[in-house]
């Protein structure tokens, strides 16, 4: 589109930095019993307090009444004030003479005349200088000219700056007849302000629909031709519209027809600038259509009405009605931007291009403070375009830019007729949003914020649209279900899960539900988001459930299925792994709150089953620097389907986004071959929830590459295995084994992964001020070789600083129990005595399961005596496929300060990537050492535990005590770790 330049420069409007200057302290010098008349029996505060709720404003000024000069100059010494309103009485009271004396002494605080108009009040101010005085007001007795009176004066003060700074908007009212602005600015004020609370519903939370309302129009009050003139020339691009008299001062004297010169010259200048103009002439009504003006006949008893009814149809406010030029009645009513973007195509063509002449379009933008958008429209002319089409088309991408603009960084509420395609994220009910959920509005705003993740040419970073239900609707149906004594009880976990599953959801969520399927129209992901998890120092990660479900048609059973899933993620709060991790993390269960993520899964259908391209866990400080690598550029473990293959420790290919193109897993063939991706998890469509159970991943698929490439889905993600050439081809071809690389994309920069990902840990770790592990998701369209990057979450990596000055590798071997050169941690550990070790001999991989009902058994005790040991055993810790190690959860281990792989002669062992153990890990500051002495990598000393007597012994594992404790010191920046034996007395 010829607008794409213009268009990527929206800006967020700064709502915040608008009307700066206010008036909060009002002194009001009057004799007691006009002071009295005014206060209506003292209730002007209460009243100004109501009229500025009412009307959604926010701090109201205090009153505060004098009546003689002590009291005055008092009160001027003790108090601040921002404006003084002077009521001078009838009994010639000196009330001019202090106002006159204030205004030398304190220049700055602008002062205001308020009279009553009797005839000898009237006399005595023709008399009077009021040069000093900002305005003069006729006091009618109603206290809405007091709120005129405040926001005239605030209007004046914020004028320059607020039009300068974002493009506020004006009305200038044209007036030299106190008494008359003293009964139209009220009702002006009233309309104007009433529209804005109209407008402020395009906000999307309460915060920022507070501040929308700084963004009203501005009034502004001219009372004489040439004060008119001045303001006009000054700001005549940001003039909603003009109401002028047709007499009033011109050249120092009153002109019957000031009025009428005035909006002569401004039509001159600008030919489709809305003008009223009042009188009580009637003769001057032939003059107003000349100048295609309104006219407002001053005598008529309904005149206020007929003015803001003039106002409201010309100067952009209410809805926006599209007209037919020739018969000049309503073909299109628009209430709110979205509206207006749903009927731009369908708006008839002479229709639309009367109101883009006279530019309309933009004026109501500009009335409810949609700057950016009305700013972009009022320079595209008919005149350079005249094309409607091109016009359609500009408009609806100017609103759909802006309106993604607004949503991104933004946690709106939820409201069903709002949530739409470009909506992000937005919240139902007012608790806390949990720890996930605080994480993924933090890295929208960081998206918005930093413009470098928009700049991609072929890539899109985003996160998922989310829904995210607040804590309060867990307290509300734990409470009305009554399920607390239940939860908090010993039942099992099958029990829990049956009785939630029983419970009733709150009614009103329904009809929300099925907004939030008609829009997202994809897989959701039901996710946990606890007060505790992901919390800046402790971890939660992987202990609640997250389960997946597809989308159906049918959006009774999908609505069964959702309810399902929420009441499980909110059941997996009470499990006993659950509690066991409280203990273990010292917090009590029921300070624990749950928020459920509803969320758009990232993938694409391929048949009945659903997954992504890319998922990816990242993490911004790295353990395991190899060749040129350093710690501090982090480490990316990528996995073909869906992120839950990665967490629960598959084989993944692990980058460094600083040197994507050095990969040790694809280096060499032989390590390609045997150390890639071979199976990975697809949703499954087909699975209607019907079998619903603890296991949150009850409906997922684990499938081989060969389903991938046969779903089509490996272009640009793999390789091919040429096995007559012996070679691997960066690509697919025709027969030959696929192995999951992603070399397309790495090496060759088809997408730009890698440099996304650095963006996202170096401001992610930036403004955490920590490192951090970040999920997220790639949709990729190997056609248009262009994709979407989806941030799914951001947690810190709580990293131990202990100090470790000494160089470990000067302690000699005789003193150790273990050595690892390749050890996650960092930190020195002087209080472990307990070693728990897998049996070597006749060891099989079968028997892993039972190994970590064994090992969970002594971790319970362990816990309830408040103690730690070192964990030794093969293959991956924590893997739930049992042939590559142990499938123990981080509860049945949470007591393990030092995990040790060791491998066997039979097989080696790599690192596993457990995401969520390594999260515990490193937050607990557990070590996790990998040895494999049979290689000479490492030392593990198994002569020596075998040789001492066993405090515990089952089929497979042995539980040695040290009568001293054991001293763990760990190098993270060096990757080395080592157990050293207490010294002998």
């Amino acid at each position: 589109m010829l607008t794409k330049l213009k268009l990527n420069r929206f800006k967020d409007t700064q709502f915040a930095n608008l009307m700066t200057k206010r008036i909060f302290n009002v002194l009001l010098v009057a004799n007691p019993y006009d002071a009295f008349m005014l206060e209506d029996d003292g209730r002007i505060d209460e009243k100004i307090f109501i009229e500025y709720m009412n009307l959604s404003l926010r701090y109201p000024p205090r009153f505060t009444q004098v009546s003689t000069e002590e009291d005055t100059w008092r009160q001027l010494g003790n108090t601040m004030f921002d404006l003084v309103i002077c009521m001078p009485g009838s009994d010639n009271s000196d009330t001019f003479d202090i106002g006159r004396q204030i205004k030398e002494k304190y220049p700055h605080i602008p002062l205001v005349v308020l009279t009553p108009f009797s005839h000898g009040i009237r006399a005595r101010m023709e008399h009077e200088d009021l040069s000093i005085f900002e305005y003069v007001f006729c006091w009618l007795g109603n206290t809405d000219l007091l709120l005129s009176i405040i926001k005239l004066i605030e209007d004046k003060m914020n004028l320059e700056h607020d039009i300068n700074e974002v493009g506020v908007q004006m009305i200038l009212l044209v007036e030299d007849s106190i008494r008359f602005y003293s009964s139209v600015l009220p009702n002006l004020y009233k309309f104007v302000l009433t529209q804005s609370q109209e407008f402020a519903t395009e906000a999307l939370n309460e915060h920022q629909r507070t501040l929308r309302m700084r963004g009203r129009p501005k009034i502004v009050l001219a009372r004489s031709y040439e004060e008119a003139m001045d303001l006009y020339e000054r700001f005549k691009n940001n003039i909603l519209g003009i109401i002028s008299d047709a007499r009033f001062p011109r050249e120092g004297a009153v002109d019957p027809l000031a009025g009428i010169k005035l909006l002569g010259e401004i039509r001159k200048s600008d030919p489709y600038m809305p003008l009223i103009l009042q009188s009580a002439e009637e003769s001057n009504r032939a003059y107003a259509s000349r100048l295609e003006a309104s006219f407002i006949d001053k005598n008529s008893k309904k005149m206020n009405i007929d003015l803001r009814d003039a106002v409201s149809r010309n100067f952009g406010f209410g809805d926006f009605i599209f007209i037919n030029p020739r018969t000049m009645e309503e073909v299109a009513r628009v209430h709110n931007l979205k509206e207006l973007q749903n009927v731009i195509f369908s708006v008839p063509a002479e229709s639309l291009q009367y109101h883009i002449i006279r530019n309309h379009v933009s004026r109501w933008l500009y009335s409810r403070a949609i700057f950016p958008v009305a700013e972009f429209l009022k320079q595209i002319r008919w005149e350079g375009l005249q094309d409607i089409d091109a016009h359609r088309k500009i408009i609806f991408e100017a609103i759909v830019k802006y309106r993604k603009m607004k949503n991104q960084g933004v946690v709106a509420v939820f409201q069903r007729d709002r949530f739409d395609r470009y909506s992000h994220f937005a919240r139902i009910g007012d608790g806390s949003l949990g720890g996930k959920g605080r994480g993924l509005a933090f890295i929208d705003n960081m998206v918005k914020r930093h413009p470098e993740f928009s700049e991609f040419e072929n890539a899109s970073v985003v996160i998922p649209k989310t829904v995210v239900l607040c804590t309060d609707i867990f307290d509300e149906f734990m409470d009305t279900n009554l399920l607390y004594q239940l939860a908090l009880s010993d039942a099992d976990d099958d029990t829990i899960l049956r009785t939630f599953l029983k419970a009733k959801l709150p009614d009103r969520l329904v009809e929300d539900f099925f907004a939030f399927f008609d829009v997202v129209k994809a897989p959701i992901a039901i996710r946990s988001s606890s007060l505790l998890e992901d919390s800046h120092y402790q971890p939660f990660a992987g202990i609640y459930s997250t389960y997946m479900i597809p989308y159906l048609e049918d959006k009774y059973e999908m609505l069964r299925m959702l309810s399902d899933a929420i009441k499980g993620v909110y059941a997996s709060v009470y499990y006993r792994d659950s509690k066991a991790y409280m203990q273990a993390t010292s917090n009590v269960i029921d300070q624990e709150k749950m928020a459920v993520i509803l969320q758009e899964v990232v993938g694409t259908q391929y048949g009945d089953r659903y997954y992504p391209a890319i998922s990816g866990v990242a993490r911004s400080i790295n353990y395991y620097p190899i060749n040129d690598e350093t710690a501090e550029e982090g480490t990316v473990s990528l996995a073909l389907g869906l992120g839950k293959y990665i967490v629960d420790g598959g084989l993944t290919l692990r980058v460094c986004p600083y040197h994507p193109d050095k990969v040790l897993q694809t280096s060499e063939m032989e390590i390609a071959l045997r150390e890639t991706q071979t199976r990975f998890y697809a949703l499954d469509l087909k699975n209607n929830g019907h079998n619903f159970s603890l296991d949150d991943g009850f409906n997922l698929l684990k499938l081989t590459v060969k389903d991938a490439e046969n779903d089509g889905a490996l272009d640009y993600i793999a390789s091919t295995y040429d096995p007559y050439d012996m070679v691997i081809r960066d690509g697919i071809y025709p027969g030959g084994r696929k192995l999951i690389t992603f070399a397309n994309i790495l090496q060759h920069d088809v997408f730009p992964l890698a440099r996304i990902l650095q963006l996202a840990q170096q401001y992610g770790q930036a403004e955490m001020r920590r490192p951090v592990e970040i999920e997220f998701a790639v949709n990729f369209d190997a056609r248009t070789k262009s994709g979407v990057f989806y941030l799914l979450q951001i947690r810190p990596m709580v990293d131990v600083k202990a100090g470790l000055d000494e160089d470990l590798t000067q302690i000699p071997d005789d003193q150790l129990l273990l050595k690892s050169e390749n050890a996650l941690g960092h930190g020195i550990m002087e209080d472990i005595s307990d070693v728990i070790y897998v049996k070597t001999e006749g060891y099989s991989a079968s028997n892993n399961q039972l190994i970590a009902y064994d090992i969970e058994k002594l971790n319970r005790r362990f816990l309830d005596e408040g103690k730690h040991y070192v964990l030794v055993g093969p293959g991956r810790w924590g893997s739930s496929d049992t042939w590559l190690g142990v499938p123990v959860k981080w509860p049945h281990i949470s007591a393990a300060r030092v995990i040790v792989e060791a491998g066997l002669t039979n097989y080696r062992v790599d690192p596993s990537q457990g995401t969520h153990f390594f999260q515990n890990l490193t937050s607990f500051g557990v070590g996790y050492f990998t040895i494999n002495a049979y290689m000479n990598e490492g030392i593990y000393n198994q002569e020596l535990l075998n040789s001492m007597p066993a405090v515990e012994e089952t089929k497979f594992l042995r539980w040695v005590h040290f009568d001293r404790p054991l001293t763990v010191k760990m190098d993270g920046r060096k990757k080395l770790g080592v157990v050293v034996l207490p010294e002998e007395e």
